[in-house]
């Protein structure tokens, strides 16, 4: 009887399940729909028991159309967005709507924490300086401005720990969003435990350190029950959703690149030694001895969902496709339209949470079709800046690919190509992070021996891109405006910040 490994990734708008077989099938599918709650400028929060209950419905779909798969799961891994915030009180349950690692409200607690603490020592040993990804500005937001919501905190994990804590009854922390958390040291791997008494909680309030392909623990019989899922199988300790995203691609070599086109938008490139850089994040690869480069842009897919949904008040479900076509007749660099994308504040390479959105060159010819594609392009020119920042650091990518939402549209890779200047091959039809989980669930269960099995996911579905050079000529000069404009504005960013402080 052939075996399937469970694989849940909580993304910003949906729970995504499914099941891969051990003869390299995707085998069955699931997703149950939640939103982003953004009640103020800046906002980025979720509910947490949302997830889970999204997460059991996801799994539900899958295991009772296919009963017979389902009782042969050996195995599971949970991904999500890193470093979400999940405070939780003595019983496991959330004490407030998770604060999201794209949340920008922390502008003053970063300021405060960037005077108190050595920041030099900070990169030496994160990697990072206190910027807007890092857990505990946020923390410190809720200690000021929340006090009784967070004295009735007990501790704090991510988004896939709280699922995963769910399904087992684990408490603990996976290793990358330790990383990303700003508080742990990446060569000792420890939590720098005297940045702990900021917050006046002792080492109680972050959970043990557990590596992705780890054991987390055991399905109870109560989650089992729940997902009509084996009672007693491994549950691993889980993944970012990034870096899942880069095995599930085939990114297993030095030099490989990764754009992923989600609600936020994330760039990999994979090294072979533990090199960093104070404009992007550091991660541990999946992969035994590799190592992640890893930028992380507040906003991407976001955008144009916004666009739909708030500016043209859309429910039409071939909308991005009527788009693409409309925005397809307009000339590249969307007749001198550029949009800077910090609708969210920016972090790589920027790390800039007072950054706003911004359209330059409006006139009364522009049409939904030019702000469309103009979104599309602002995006890719964000990735380019962090390919800009590699190659400051002496790294030329070599293979570059593109996964998730984005990446089903031909018209949106066919412009990353020309702004990149650069082959692009997308996976139009490939799940993306719940692979990579369930994948590596499976390496831990000795399902799959070697991480290259991952190719029998890549067989088929890829699509090749190459750049027109007549696009990609005009692209590189709306590029360097868009880096241009940012300079200017920047002191005007922080004006407007000041209004609201």
């Amino acid at each position: 009887m052939e075996r399937y490994i469970l694989g849940i990734d909580i993304g910003t708008t949906s729970v995504k399940a499914l099941l891969i077989s051990e003869s390299g099938a995707l085998a069955a599918e699931g997703k149950a729909d939640h939103d982003l709650i953004s009640a103020h400028p800046g906002w980025a929060e979720e509910n947490a028991e949302v997830w889970w209950s999204n997460a059991v419905a996801a799994v539900r779909q899958i295991t009772d159309a296919h009963p017979d798969m389902a009782e042969n799961i050996v195995s599971a891994g949970v991904s999500g967005m890193v470093p979400a915030l999940v405070l939780l009180d003595h019983d496991g349950k959330p004490v407030r709507n998770t604060i999201q690692q794209n949340d920008a409200r922390a502008v003053a607690q970063i300021e405060k924490l960037t005077a108190l603490l050595d920041q030099d020592e900070l990169y030496e040993r994160t990697g990072t300086r206190t910027n807007q990804q890092h857990v505990l500005p946020r923390l410190l937001w809720v200690k000021e401005n929340e006090p009784e919501v967070f004295a009735r905190s007990e501790y704090v994990v991510g988004s896939y720990e709280f699922v995963t804590g769910r399904m087992t009854g684990a408490r603990y922390i996976e290793s990358n969003w330790a990383v990303e958390s700003g508080l742990y040291d990446i060569r000792r791997q420890c939590w720098m435990t005297e940045q702990f008494s900021v917050l006046g909680v002792d080492k109680s309030y972050f959970p043990p350190v557990i590596a992705s392909h780890e054991k987390a623990g055991n399905v109870t019989q109560e989650a089992a029950a729940l997902m009509g899922i084996p009672a007693g199988i491994p549950v691993i300790s889980g993944s970012a959703d990034h870096v899942a995203s880069t095995l599930a691609a085939g990114i297993v070599k030095p030099g490989d690149l990764l754009i992923k086109f989600g609600g936020a938008g994330d760039i990999l490139f994979c090294t072979d030694d533990i090199q960093t850089s104070d404009k992007l994040f550091f991660d541990y690869h999946i992969v035994p001895g590799k190592y992640l480069l890893n930028g992380c842009m507040a906003a991407s897919g976001s955008l144009s969902k916004w666009f739909v949904k708030d500016i043209l008040h859309s429910t039409d479900p071939d909308i991005f496709k009527k788009l693409d076509k409309e925005a397809a007749k307009v000339l590249p660099a969307s007749d001198g339209l550029v949009i800077l994308p910090y609708f969210l504040g920016e972090k790589t390479p920027l790390f800039d949470p007072s950054a706003r959105g911004v359209m330059f060159g409006l006139t009364l010819s522009h049409t939904p079709g030019h702000i469309f594609r103009a979104i599309l392009e602002a995006v890719i020119y964000g990735f380019k800046h962090h390919i800009d920042v590699l190659a400051e650091m002496g790294y030329t990518p070599g293979r570059i690919f593109a996964t998730n939402g984005g990446s089903k549209s031909s018209f949106w890779c066919q412009i990353a190509a020309d702004v990149l200047g650069a082959h692009v091959t997308s996976f139009p039809k490939h799940p993306g992070s719940a692979l990579g989980v369930a994948f590596l669930a499976g390496v831990h269960a000795g399902v799959f021996q070697d991480f290259e099995e991952i190719q029998k996911f890549l067989a088929s579905g890829a699509q090749e891109y190459d750049p027109i050079e007549e696009n990609a000529k005009i692209y590189r000069n709306s590029y360097q405006i868009y880096r241009e404009l940012y300079q200017e504005l920047r002191p005007s960013f922080a004006a407007v910040q000041r209004l609201y402080d």
